[in-house]
C-alpha cells in the first residue's frame, strides 16, 4: 500500500491510497474475499467499510438461519451437477453460475468450519442437514438464529490474524472506471471518511461487497444500519441482471427480524389497529377464510412458507401477506402479532392435518401461543427481549418487508462484472440467483463468489496493470462531480430524511411484492423526477459528517429509479406473477372471492421467461433493458488427464 496526495486544483487536494486489491464492504462475502486473496498470494489487500458491525451479515438472522451446502451426511447422493440442476430449475438463472455455486459449495463451507464456525456434526464427522424451501436433498444446515453473524465473527478473527488492513468509517460515493466499451475497467473509488472529507483509492482490482439494497424500502427487514450501495455501481455503468426478482415476507419492524418458523407455527393472533396502535383493534383476517381452523392452519404454514409466493395466493398461505399489505400500505393501519392470546375460537382439533400433527409431534399443545413458543423455541422470545421487546407482555408490530434481492450486478462464472473488467461484485449485490432459490443459498453464494473472485485475481490479475495517469484523470473528474453535489447540498432546503422517506415509500408501494403496470409507470416517472431534482439541488444535511447521508440518498435515489424501470420492463414484457411478486391486472385470476376482482386479480406466470435473464444497464442517462437466454449448465471435460493438463496450463481461467 502506498500513500500520496492528489491535487485537484490550487486550493484542494485529497489523500490517495494505492492498493493492489480493494475490498469494499465487510460482510461475510467481503471478509472472505480478503482472506481468500491472501490465500492466492495477493498480499496488498485493503478492506474499506462503513464499519465491521454495520452490514447485513453480522446483524441479521432468523428463527433458524440456514446455510445451504452440498449434502454431507447419510445416504443422500449429491454431486455438483445434481445440485446445479436444483439451482437452475426455478428459472432465470445462468447454468454456469448454478454449477459453480454447487461445485464450490463444499470447499466454501469447510473453510468456515476450519475457521471455527460451529456447524453441527455427528460423532462420525457427518455434517447433518435438513430440508429447506426449494431443496430436495437435506442440504441445509444452521448454527442457530445467528449463522451469518457467527460466520462474520470467524472471518473477522481471521482477517485480524492475517493482519489484513481494515479502514472503518469509510463511505464509498463513487466507483472509478477508465476506458470505454470492452476496454472499460475499474480503477478504484472515491469515499468520504469519518470526518466527511473526500479520500481516494487507486486499485488494480475492486471487490464490490456492499450487500443488498436495504435502504430502498420503507418496510424492510434489512438492518437499519445497512442501506446497500448498488446505486454506486449502477451510476458507474455496471450491468445488472434480474433486478425485479426479490424476496418479501412478514417481519417485525421495531426490531427488524423475520417472523418465520416457530413464530408462525405457534399460531399467534393477528390484530390490526388504527395508526395510533391502540384504537379499533380487529382480527382482520377472519372474514377471508371459510373456517377459523383454515385461517389458523394458513398462519401455521407461513412458518416454512415464509416468503410471499405468487403460487400460494389462491387457497394458500400467501393470502396472509396480501391482507397485511392491504391493512398497512393501503389502509394506513398497523398490524400486530399477539402471542399472549389465541385467535378467538382457536381449537387444536380444527387445525388441518399438517399443522395438527406438527404440533402434536412437538408436544406443543400449550394453551397460549407464547406458551407454545416457550416450549418449542425459547430463544425466539429471548431474542426480542435482547432488543427491548417483551412479547410475553406486548404485541409485536409486523409488515410485509423486503428481505433479499435475488438479482443484482451481473457477473460471469468468476464473479467478474460482465461489462467492467477488474470489478468483482460478490455477495448479495451480485445477481446470481434466479426467480427462486433454496433457503440459505445466499450465504453459500457469497462465500463461493468471493472465493472465485479471489482465485481469478490471483491467477489472472496478480500483476499491476493500472496506469496511475489513467486513475488520476478518472479521480479528478469524479471528485469534481462529487464536490459539485456537496456544494449544492450546502444551499439545499430539502431535508435528506424527507428525500429518503419519499423514495422508500415509493418502492414499498409500487416496486415490492405487489405490482401493477399503471402503478409502475407512475412510480418510474416520479423516481426519475426525484433523482433529477436531487441531482440539481442536493439535499440539506447538518454538517460535514452528515454529508454521507446526502450521498447515500444520491445513489439510493438513482438505484430506485433503475429498479422501478427494470420492474416496469419486466411487467410490460408479460412475465406475469412469479417468485415473490404479484402483478395486479383486472383481466387475470381473482386473488380471493372477498377481494374486489378489479383491484385484486393477478396475471399468471408466463413460463417461457424462465429460460431468459433480464439485463439492465444505464447508458447516457437512459435505462436500457433486454432479455438474454439463460446460459446452459456447462458440460465440462471430466477426463482426469486432459482436465489436469488444462488446469496446469491455466486454461480454466480463459
Amino acid at each position: 500500500m502506498e500513500k500520496s496526495v492528489l491535487k485537484l486544483d490550487k486550493k484542494n487536494e485529497i489523500a490517495v491510497t494505492r492498493v493492489h486489491s480493494l475490498v469494499i464492504g465487510s460482510g461475510a462475502a467481503g471478509l472472505n474475499a480478503a482472506v481468500q486473496l491472501r490465500n492466492q498470494g495477493i498480499e496488498d489487500v485493503l478492506i474499506v467499510t462503513e464499519g465491521l458491525k454495520m452490514g447485513t451479515s453480522i446483524n441479521t438472522g432468523s428463527d433458524k438461519q440456514t446455510y445451504y451446502k452440498s449434502a454431507m451426511c447419510g445416504n443422500d447422493l449429491d454431486a455438483p451437477m445434481v445440485m446445479a440442476k436444483n439451482y437452475f430449475a426455478p428459472g432465470s438463472m445462468h447454468g454456469d453460475l448454478s454449477l459453480v455455486e454447487a461445485a464450490t459449495s463444499g470447499r466454501a463451507f469447510l473453510n468456515l468450519v476450519n475457521l471455527g464456525v460451529k456447524f453441527p456434526q455427528d460423532p462420525f464427522g457427518q455434517f447433518v442437514g435438513y430440508k429447506t424451501d426449494h431443496d430436495p436433498a437435506q442440504r441445509a444446515t444452521s448454527v442457530g438464529p445467528y449463522t451469518s453473524r457467527d460466520m462474520c465473527r470467524a472471518l473477522i478473527a481471521e482477517v485480524k490474524r492475517r493482519k489484513i488492513p481494515v479502514q472503518e468509517n469509510i463511505n464509498v460515493v463513487s466507483l472509478l472506471t477508465v476506458g470505454e466499451g470492452k476496454d472499460k475497467r475499474a480503477c478504484g473509488a472515491l469515499a468520504l471518511n469519518a470526518k466527511g472529507k473526500l479520500v481516494a483509492y487507486a486499485a488494480d482490482n475492486v471487490v464490490f461487497a456492499v450487500g443488498g439494497p436495504g435502504g430502498l424500502y420503507k418496510t424492510s427487514v434489512y438492518p437499519v444500519v445497512h442501506t446497500g450501495a448498488i446505486g454506486v455501481a449502477l451510476q458507474a455503468g455496471a450491468m445488472a441482471q434480474g433486478l425485479p426478482e426479490a424476496q418479501y415476507g412478514l417481519a417485525s419492524i421495531k426490531f427488524r427480524w423475520n417472523v418465520s418458523g416457530t413464530y408462525m407455527q405457534v399460531v399467534p393472533k393477528f390484530v390490526s389497529t388504527d395508526a395510533d396502535g391502540e384504537s379499533d383493534p380487529r382480527e382482520f383476517m377472519r372474514d377471508y377464510f371459510p373456517t377459523i381452523g383454515k385461517m389458523n392452519s394458513m398462519v401455521f404454514l407461513k412458518g416454512y412458507q415464509w416468503p410471499f409466493d405468487s403460487k400460494k395466493i389462491i387457497g394458500g398461505s400467501s393470502i396472509i401477506d396480501i391482507l397485511v399489505y392491504i391493512e398497512t400500505a393501503l389502509k394506513g393501519r398497523r398490524v400486530f402479532l399477539d402471542f399472549r392470546n389465541n385467535p378467538e375460537g382457536f381449537d387444536f382439533q380444527a387445525l388441518e392435518k399438517e399443522a395438527y400433527e406438527y404440533l402434536e409431534k412437538s408436544k406443543a399443545f400449550q394453551t397460549t401461543p407464547i406458551g407454545r413458543l416457550a416450549h418449542m423455541n425459547p430463544g425466539a422470545i429471548g431474542l426480542y427481549k435482547d432488543h427491548g421487546i417483551d412479547i410475553t407482555k406486548e404485541p409485536l408490530e409486523v409488515a410485509v418487508c423486503a428481505q433479499h434481492n435475488n438479482g443484482g450486478l451481473a457477473g460471469n462464472h468468476w464473479w467478474e462484472s460482465l461489462n467492467i473488467k477488474h470489478l468483482f461484485p460478490v455477495g448479495e449485490v451480485n445477481g446470481s440467483h434466479g426467480v427462486a432459490r433454496p433457503g440459505g443459498s445466499a450465504l453459500n453464494s457469497g462465500q463461493v463468489g468471493s472465493l472465485r473472485a479471489a482465485e481469478y485475481i490471483g491467477n489472472c490479475y496478480a500483476g499491476s496493470s493500472l496506469k496511475m495517469s489513467d486513475f488520476t484523470k478518472a479521480a479528478k473528474a469524479a471528485a469534481k462531480e462529487v464536490s459539485g453535489f456537496m456544494k449544492r447540498c450546502e444551499k439545499s432546503t430539502a431535508d435528506w430524511r424527507s428525500v429518503r422517506a419519499e423514495l422508500q415509500e415509493r418502492m414499498s408501494k409500487a416496486g415490492a411484492h405487489i405490482r401493477s403496470l399503471d402503478g409502475l409507470k407512475k412510480a418510474a416517472r416520479e423516481a426519475k423526477a426525484q433523482f433529477d431534482a436531487l441531482e440539481a439541488n442536493g439535499c440539506k444535511v447538518g454538517n460535514a459528517v452528515e454529508a454521507v447521508q446526502a450521498f447515500r440518498n444520491r445513489q439510493l435515489c438513482f438505484a430506485h429509479w433503475v429498479y422501478l424501470e427494470a420492474t416496469l420492463y419486466h411487467v410490460k414484457s408479460g412475465v406475469g406473477s412469479r417468485g415473490s411478486a404479484m402483478v395486479r391486472d383486472a383481466s387475470g385470476q381473482r386473488a380471493h372471492e372477498q377481494l374486489d376482482s378489479s383491484e385484486w386479480s393477478f396475471l399468471p406466470e408466463n413460463t417461457e421467461f424462465r429460460a431468459k435473464v433480464q439485463e439492465t444497464v444505464v447508458e447516457n442517462g437512459k435505462v436500457k433493458q433486454r432479455w438474454v437466454k439463460c446460459r446452459p449448465i456447462p458440460e465440462s471435460n471430466l477426463w482426469f488427464e486432459t482436465a489436469w493438463a488444462d488446469y496446469r496450463a491455466g486454461k480454466i481461467y480463459r
